[in-house]
C-alpha cells in the first residue's frame, strides 16, 4: 500500500472524492506541514494500491477537483499541493503535475512539497460526507464534485460508494 497526501480545498471535499475512488484503502483526513513549509494547511492523506489506482491518475483526479489555478485569500489555509513520502515520489509527483498542465489553460499553482507532519481532524468530522449526505455543505459544496469525478473519471470512480 502506497501512500500521498493531498491538499487544495476543504478536506472535507477531498476526502469524500479519494474516499469514492476504487484502489484507495483509506483516506485520512485534517492538515498536513510541508518539510519545505512548516505552516499546516488542510489536507488528506490517502493510502492506495498503486496496482489498482497509479499516481498519476489520483494527482489528476486532485487537480480537477479544486481550483489549482487560483491563488484566492485562504491559498494558506488551503494550500494546494501534493506532499510526498520520500524524494522519489515527489520527483515523480512534480513530473505529473507538469505535464498535466496542458489540461489548464491557466498556470499550475499545485507545489509538490515532501511531508512534514499530519495532524487528524477529530472522530466528529472524519468520514464527514458519507456521514452526512443530506447537509447542505454536503450538497452544495461536495455532491457536485461526486458527479464531476463520475463524469470525468469513472472508469476509477468506486460507484457503489457514491450517493
Amino acid at each position: 500500500m502506497e501512500k500521498i497526501g493531498l491538499g487544495g480545498g476543504c478536506h472535507w471535499c477531498t476526502e469524500a472524492v479519494f474516499q469514492s475512488l476504487k484502489g484507495v484503502d483509506k483516506v485520512a483526513q485534517g492538515w498536513i506541514s510541508a518539510f519545505e513549509k512548516p505552516m499546516f494547511s488542510e489536507a488528506v492523506i490517502v493510502h492506495y494500491d498503486e496496482d489498482r489506482i497509479p499516481l498519476k491518475t489520483l494527482v489528476e483526479i486532485h487537480l480537477h477537483t479544486h481550483s489549482c489555478t487560483s491563488k484566492h485569500a485562504m491559498r494558506e489555509k488551503y494550500r494546494s499541493a501534493v506532499y510526498a513520502f520520500g524524494e522519489e515520489q515527489k520527483l515523480v509527483a512534480d513530473t505529473i503535475i507538469k505535464d498535466l498542465q496542458k489540461d489548464f489553460k491557466a498556470p499550475l499553482i499545485t507545489k509538490a512539497y515532501l511531508f512534514g507532519a499530519f495532524n487528524a481532524n477529530t472522530p466528529l468530522y472524519q468520514d464527514y460526507y458519507y456521514k452526512n449526505p443530506d447537509k447542505p455543505f454536503c450538497q452544495t459544496r461536495i455532491a457536485p464534485k461526486l458527479r464531476l469525478l463520475l463524469d470525468i473519471f469513472e472508469a476509477s470512480v468506486d460507484t457503489g460508494k457514491l450517493f
